[in-house]
């Protein structure tokens, strides 16, 4: 299998987590759960598959997707397919990072996937080819480079003072919420606002999604947990809340979810058909 991860240059580097490309992979199954993490995806298949996503009760497909996507900011899980001698390259922006390449608001597609077309018209089409031109992963992040320097647009870029609360809510997810933005020099409205535009939800549904990935953190690779615990210290009123809350971000009550040692896998990605 190939994975390969590029490191961008300066200033796209500031709002871009990462970009990969990958071939020949080979999973142990056909669907997988998506945890919510904050960032906005850019999808690419290179090998002609149509990927799919599914009800997440049902597991029945809903909408299928070819050539190129974006998955914007989700407000809980998930349900993708996965697939044998897959090809795919996808750019992964920073929670923040989409405006200034997008030119419109983040919250336009949160809680959304979205083919190609409906986002970008004919522009990924273009990109794919060319991608798909080049041999060498090197070569293809050199074009996808390209491609985000030509729009970005640093005058959309987010202010100091909205990332200075972004940082705050990143770094102490389950900080107090009013601490984390007492410093914020406008109001709460000016701050809900400037998060759905450059991040798509609002700044404590944002904590909440932070707060779940921590949780998700603390629990990896661990064989004895205690649930009261964790719910004291990540700040839920009770356990009740506490599962509620796992159940809304997972799909699973957090026994569920240690039984299937689902904390033993990647932290966002959980296969729900795997054999064996």
């Amino acid at each position: 299998m190939i994975f390969e991860t590029h490191q961008l240059n300066s200033p796209i580097s500031e709002y871009i987590e990462s970009i990969f490309h990958f071939k020949n992979f080979i999973p142990d199954h056909s669907i997988e759960r998506v945890i919510p993490t904050g960032h906005v995806f850019i999808i690419f298949e290179l090998d002609d598959i149509p990927r799919n996503t599914f009800d997440n009760t049902t597991l029945k497909p809903k909408k299928t997707f070819t050539k190129a996507w974006i998955s914007g900011i989700h407000k809980n899980y998930i349900s993708i397919s996965a697939h044998p001698e897959s090809e795919m390259f996808v750019i992964q922006f920073k929670p923040f990072g989409t405006y200034p390449f997008f030119h419109f608001p983040a919250a336009d597609v949160s809680n959304k996937v979205l083919s190609h077309e409906e986002v970008f018209g004919e522009e990924l089409t273009l990109l794919r080819e060319n991608l798909l031109k080049k041999e060498t992963s090197l070569d293809k992040f050199s074009v996808a480079e390209k491609w985000l320097t030509n729009r970005f647009n640093e005058s959309k870029a987010p202010s100091n003072e909205l990332l200075s609360v972004v940082k705050k809510l990143e770094t102490e997810p389950i900080t107090n919420f009013n601490e984390a933005t007492k410093n914020y020099p406008y109001t709460q409205k000016h701050l809900i606002d400037q998060f759905k535009k450059y991040i798509g939800v609002t700044p404590k549904y944002y904590q909440r999604i932070l707060r779940f990935n921590e949780i998700l953190k603390q629990i990896k690779q661990k064989e004895s947990i205690s649930w009261s615990q964790i719910a004291y210290q990540c700040g839920y009123a009770d356990q009740s809340h506490f599962i509620k809350e796992f159940n809304h971000f997972s799909g699973f009550n957090p026994q569920e979810f240690i039984k299937q040692e689902f904390n033993k896998d990647e932290p966002n990605f959980f296969p729900l058909d795997r054999e064996g």
